[in-house]
Protein backbone atom coordinates (compact mmCIF):
# COMPACT_ATOMS: atom_id res chain seq x y z
CA UNK A 1 0.00 0.00 0.00
CA UNK A 2 1.28 3.58 -0.78
CA UNK A 3 0.27 6.05 1.58
CA UNK A 4 0.88 9.86 -0.13
CA UNK A 5 1.89 13.15 2.22
CA UNK A 6 -0.80 14.34 0.30
CA UNK A 7 -1.20 18.30 2.74
CA UNK A 8 1.18 20.48 4.26
CA UNK A 9 3.78 19.79 6.65
CA UNK A 10 1.21 20.50 9.77
CA UNK A 11 -1.27 17.91 8.24
CA UNK A 12 1.46 15.28 7.43
CA UNK A 13 2.80 15.57 11.26
CA UNK A 14 -0.92 14.88 13.18
CA UNK A 15 -2.07 12.24 11.24
CA UNK A 16 1.58 10.40 10.48
CA UNK A 17 0.20 8.80 14.41
CA UNK A 18 -1.79 7.26 12.46
CA UNK A 19 0.67 5.18 9.87
CA UNK A 20 0.78 2.23 12.65
CA UNK A 21 -2.63 1.28 12.41
CA UNK A 22 -2.73 1.39 8.87
CA UNK A 23 0.21 -1.09 9.28
CA UNK A 24 -1.98 -3.08 10.70
CA UNK A 25 -4.17 -3.85 8.25
CA UNK A 26 -1.34 -3.42 5.16
CA UNK A 27 2.09 -4.21 6.49
CA UNK A 28 4.94 -1.96 5.57
CA UNK A 29 3.19 0.64 3.33
CA UNK A 30 5.25 2.90 1.12
CA UNK A 31 5.02 6.24 2.51
CA UNK A 32 5.79 9.07 0.30
CA UNK A 33 6.28 12.79 1.12
CA UNK A 34 8.60 15.85 1.48
CA UNK A 35 11.76 15.59 1.68
CA UNK A 36 11.94 18.18 4.90
CA UNK A 37 9.88 15.52 6.92
CA UNK A 38 12.02 12.66 6.40
CA UNK A 39 14.14 12.90 9.33
CA UNK A 40 10.77 13.27 11.59
CA UNK A 41 8.11 10.83 9.89
CA UNK A 42 11.09 7.91 9.40
CA UNK A 43 10.34 7.91 13.63
CA UNK A 44 6.89 6.32 13.04
CA UNK A 45 7.26 2.77 13.71
CA UNK A 46 5.63 0.49 10.66
CA UNK A 47 6.59 2.08 7.95
CA UNK A 48 7.92 -0.12 4.77
CA UNK A 49 9.88 2.25 2.66
CA UNK A 50 9.51 6.13 2.98
CA UNK A 51 10.34 8.32 -0.71
CA UNK A 52 10.27 11.69 -1.93
CA UNK A 53 10.10 10.34 -5.26
CA UNK A 54 7.38 9.29 -7.41
CA UNK A 55 9.78 7.25 -9.35
CA UNK A 56 11.36 5.62 -6.21
CA UNK A 57 7.64 3.73 -5.14
CA UNK A 58 7.79 0.88 -6.54
CA UNK A 59 4.99 -1.39 -6.91
CA UNK A 60 1.84 -1.30 -4.96
CA UNK A 61 -1.66 -2.82 -5.19
CA UNK A 62 -3.54 0.14 -3.15
CA UNK A 63 -3.19 3.92 -2.22
CA UNK A 64 -4.70 6.11 0.42
CA UNK A 65 -3.72 10.22 1.33
CA UNK A 66 -2.60 10.16 4.57
CA UNK A 67 -5.24 13.10 5.29
CA UNK A 68 -7.90 10.03 4.99
CA UNK A 69 -6.54 7.70 7.93
CA UNK A 70 -8.59 9.53 10.01
CA UNK A 71 -11.96 8.98 8.24
CA UNK A 72 -10.96 5.54 7.45
CA UNK A 73 -10.09 4.63 11.40
CA UNK A 74 -13.09 6.23 12.04
CA UNK A 75 -11.10 8.95 14.23
CA UNK A 76 -13.34 11.16 16.35
CA UNK A 77 -12.86 13.67 19.33
CA UNK A 78 -12.98 10.93 21.77
CA UNK A 79 -10.74 8.32 20.44
CA UNK A 80 -7.55 10.35 18.54
CA UNK A 81 -4.49 8.51 19.13
CA UNK A 82 -1.61 9.97 21.63
CA UNK A 83 0.74 12.24 21.05
CA UNK A 84 3.97 11.85 22.10
CA UNK A 85 4.98 10.31 18.75
CA UNK A 86 7.65 11.77 17.97
CA UNK A 87 10.79 12.89 19.72
CA UNK A 88 14.03 14.63 19.14
CA UNK A 89 17.61 12.62 19.36
CA UNK A 90 19.02 13.00 23.00
CA UNK A 91 21.97 14.72 21.36
CA UNK A 92 20.75 17.04 19.44
CA UNK A 93 18.61 18.18 22.51
CA UNK A 94 21.60 18.11 24.66
CA UNK A 95 23.52 20.50 22.07
CA UNK A 96 20.90 22.88 21.59
CA UNK A 97 20.71 23.25 25.81
CA UNK A 98 24.13 23.81 25.67
CA UNK A 99 23.80 26.98 23.25
CA UNK A 100 20.34 28.40 24.92
CA UNK A 101 22.52 27.85 28.15
CA UNK A 102 24.96 30.39 26.99
CA UNK A 103 22.81 32.76 24.53
CA UNK A 104 19.83 32.97 27.49
CA UNK A 105 20.29 35.00 30.43
CA UNK A 106 19.79 32.92 33.77
CA UNK A 107 16.59 33.12 35.83
CA UNK A 108 14.44 33.63 32.64
CA UNK A 109 12.17 32.02 31.13
CA UNK A 110 12.47 30.85 27.39
CA UNK A 111 9.18 31.43 24.76
CA UNK A 112 9.93 30.05 22.08
CA UNK A 113 8.28 32.51 19.18
CA UNK A 114 6.72 31.91 15.63
CA UNK A 115 4.57 34.39 14.18
CA UNK A 116 4.48 34.11 10.33
CA UNK A 117 3.74 30.82 7.99
CA UNK A 118 4.28 29.76 4.40
CA UNK A 119 2.91 32.44 2.15
CA UNK A 120 1.65 29.97 -0.53
CA UNK A 121 -0.35 28.79 2.02
CA UNK A 122 -3.74 29.49 1.03
CA UNK A 123 -5.13 30.88 4.39
CA UNK A 124 -2.01 33.09 4.96
CA UNK A 125 -2.99 36.18 5.44
CA UNK A 126 -5.66 34.82 8.20
CA UNK A 127 -3.22 33.06 10.43
CA UNK A 128 0.37 35.09 9.64
CA UNK A 129 1.18 38.12 12.05
CA UNK A 130 3.95 40.47 12.44
CA UNK A 131 6.55 40.26 14.85
CA UNK A 132 6.12 43.23 16.12
CA UNK A 133 2.16 42.51 17.11
CA UNK A 134 3.56 40.14 20.27
CA UNK A 135 4.55 43.23 21.62
CA UNK A 136 2.50 42.24 25.39
CA UNK A 137 4.86 39.05 25.41
CA UNK A 138 8.10 41.65 24.73
CA UNK A 139 7.14 44.00 27.34
CA UNK A 140 8.10 41.09 29.79
CA UNK A 141 11.32 40.81 31.50
CA UNK A 142 10.91 37.62 33.12
CA UNK A 143 11.22 35.54 29.79
CA UNK A 144 13.93 34.92 27.11
CA UNK A 145 12.01 35.39 23.39
CA UNK A 146 13.48 32.29 21.20
CA UNK A 147 12.50 32.47 17.42
CA UNK A 148 12.45 29.87 15.68
CA UNK A 149 10.55 31.17 12.87
CA UNK A 150 12.07 29.91 9.27
CA UNK A 151 11.75 31.66 5.97
CA UNK A 152 12.01 35.61 4.72
CA UNK A 153 10.22 36.76 7.51
CA UNK A 154 13.11 36.01 10.22
CA UNK A 155 14.43 39.52 8.76
CA UNK A 156 11.22 41.23 10.85
CA UNK A 157 14.05 40.50 13.79
CA UNK A 158 16.46 42.79 13.23
CA UNK A 159 13.91 45.76 13.82
CA UNK A 160 13.08 44.29 17.00
CA UNK A 161 12.84 46.14 20.21
CA UNK A 162 11.17 45.04 23.52
CA UNK A 163 12.24 44.19 27.24
CA UNK A 164 12.63 40.54 27.00
CA UNK A 165 15.84 39.73 25.08
CA UNK A 166 15.67 38.15 21.70
CA UNK A 167 17.72 35.04 20.29
CA UNK A 168 16.94 34.65 16.66
CA UNK A 169 17.78 31.12 15.98
CA UNK A 170 16.21 30.69 12.66
CA UNK A 171 19.59 31.52 10.35
CA UNK A 172 20.72 28.11 12.46
CA UNK A 173 18.21 25.63 12.31
CA UNK A 174 18.76 23.11 9.29
CA UNK A 175 15.82 20.97 9.75
CA UNK A 176 12.57 19.78 11.67
CA UNK A 177 14.99 17.78 14.07
CA UNK A 178 16.45 21.30 15.23
CA UNK A 179 12.85 22.86 15.97
CA UNK A 180 11.78 19.90 18.23
CA UNK A 181 15.38 19.75 19.72
CA UNK A 182 15.16 23.45 20.55
CA UNK A 183 11.43 23.36 21.99
CA UNK A 184 12.17 20.28 24.28
CA UNK A 185 15.17 23.85 25.90
CA UNK A 186 12.04 26.14 26.50
CA UNK A 187 9.19 26.38 28.81
CA UNK A 188 6.39 27.10 26.17
CA UNK A 189 6.34 27.92 22.41
CA UNK A 190 3.87 30.78 20.98
CA UNK A 191 2.75 30.20 17.68
CA UNK A 192 0.63 30.93 14.91
CA UNK A 193 -1.19 28.26 12.90
CA UNK A 194 1.66 26.35 11.23
CA UNK A 195 3.96 22.65 11.35
CA UNK A 196 5.85 24.31 13.93
CA UNK A 197 2.63 23.99 16.04
CA UNK A 198 2.31 20.31 15.36
CA UNK A 199 5.69 20.00 16.04
CA UNK A 200 5.02 20.75 19.52
CA UNK A 201 1.92 19.21 20.19
CA UNK A 202 3.33 15.66 18.84
CA UNK A 203 6.21 15.60 21.30
CA UNK A 204 4.34 17.05 23.96
CA UNK A 205 5.89 20.67 24.84
CA UNK A 206 3.33 22.79 25.98
CA UNK A 207 2.14 26.09 23.77
CA UNK A 208 -0.17 28.68 23.32
CA UNK A 209 -1.53 28.82 19.26
CA UNK A 210 -3.30 32.05 18.18
CA UNK A 211 -5.64 30.99 15.65
CA UNK A 212 -8.39 33.59 13.48
CA UNK A 213 -11.90 33.68 13.86
CA UNK A 214 -12.72 31.16 11.57
CA UNK A 215 -9.86 28.93 11.98
CA UNK A 216 -8.82 25.68 10.11
CA UNK A 217 -11.24 22.56 11.05
CA UNK A 218 -9.09 20.87 13.15
CA UNK A 219 -9.10 22.98 16.04
CA UNK A 220 -12.81 22.66 15.87
CA UNK A 221 -14.87 25.88 17.39
CA UNK A 222 -15.63 27.42 20.82
CA UNK A 223 -13.05 25.56 23.07
CA UNK A 224 -9.54 26.39 24.07
CA UNK A 225 -7.96 23.10 23.90
CA UNK A 226 -7.53 20.39 21.36
CA UNK A 227 -8.04 16.67 21.49
CA UNK A 228 -5.06 16.41 19.05
CA UNK A 229 -2.38 18.19 21.37
CA UNK A 230 -3.45 18.20 25.08
CA UNK A 231 -0.41 20.16 25.75
CA UNK A 232 -1.43 23.26 23.42
CA UNK A 233 -4.20 25.33 24.37
CA UNK A 234 -5.89 27.46 21.52
CA UNK A 235 -6.12 31.52 22.23
CA UNK A 236 -8.90 32.43 19.59
CA UNK A 237 -9.91 35.87 17.65
CA UNK A 238 -13.17 37.32 18.96
CA UNK A 239 -13.49 38.54 15.27
CA UNK A 240 -11.97 38.49 11.87
CA UNK A 241 -8.85 39.90 11.14
CA UNK A 242 -8.66 41.71 14.88
CA UNK A 243 -6.00 40.07 16.78
CA UNK A 244 -6.99 42.56 19.77
CA UNK A 245 -6.43 40.96 23.19
CA UNK A 246 -5.03 37.67 21.83
CA UNK A 247 -2.01 37.83 22.68
CA UNK A 248 -2.57 39.84 25.61
CA UNK A 249 -4.15 36.81 27.30
CA UNK A 250 -1.29 34.41 25.99
CA UNK A 251 1.60 36.85 27.73
CA UNK A 252 -1.25 36.98 31.08
CA UNK A 253 -0.96 33.19 31.10
CA UNK A 254 2.45 32.71 30.86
Amino acid sequence: MLIIGDQGFGDCIQFGRLIPWAALLAPQPILACSGELTPILRQIPGIGKLVTRWEDTGDYDAFIPLSGLPRLAGIGTDNVPPAGYLAPPARLVEEWREKLDKLCPKGKKRVALVWAGRPTHKNDKKRTMRLKQFAPLFARDDICIVTVQKGEQIAQAGGYYGRAPLINLGPDISDFLDTMAILKNVHRLVTIDTSVAHIAGAIGVPGALVLPHAPDWRWLLNRDDTPWYPSIKLYRQQKAYDWTGVVERVAADL
